[in-house]
């Protein structure tokens, strides 16, 4: 029994040592977090425009931080540095996004559209972790600042 603990400890400990890995769990706790206030915005009164809108600019805050800091350990904080990564970063969010709704309009009658987003998640996933790692979090790396 305690081999087996073993096993699965090192294997997290792997999975969680490669930035991949802790790309995908504090994507997927960002969005449990966005779903989350979602729930508890609309169970306050909020309308779900307003509760999905509140989910989005937390989650893109919080996983921009948790990216950033944890994800690609860039513990960089001068303007120098931070304002072309937040501004890169809102560029980034603007191509998914029209990206997003593309998809939804060539394939909405092939496909329902929760497939689509879906879809389209997986794919913005796996270019945005590339674009993180090698520009947005990685620009400048060199400056002392």
């Amino acid at each position: 029994m305690r081999n087996n603990i073993d096993k699965v400890q090192t294997v997290i400990r792997s999975f969680l040592g490669r930035s991949s890995g802790r790309y995908l769990v504090i994507g997927g706790s960002v969005y449990a977090l966005e779903l989350l206030i979602i729930f508890i915005g609309q169970r306050a009164g909020l309308s779900a425009v307003w509760a999905v809108s509140l989910g989005f600019w937390v989650g893109l805050v919080v996983s921009f931080l948790l990216q950033k800091f944890v994800t690609f350990g860039d513990k960089r904080t001068h303007r120098r540095v931070l304002l072309p990564q937040i501004i890169a970063m809102g560029l980034l969010v603007l191509f998914n996004y029209g990206f997003t709704v593309l998809a939804t309009k060539l394939l909405i009658g092939f496909m329902p559209a929760v497939v689509i987003r879906t879809l389209a998640l997986a794919i913005t996933t796996i270019w945005n972790y590339y674009l993180y790692k090698t520009h947005i979090f990685n620009w400048g790396k060199g400056a002392v600042y």
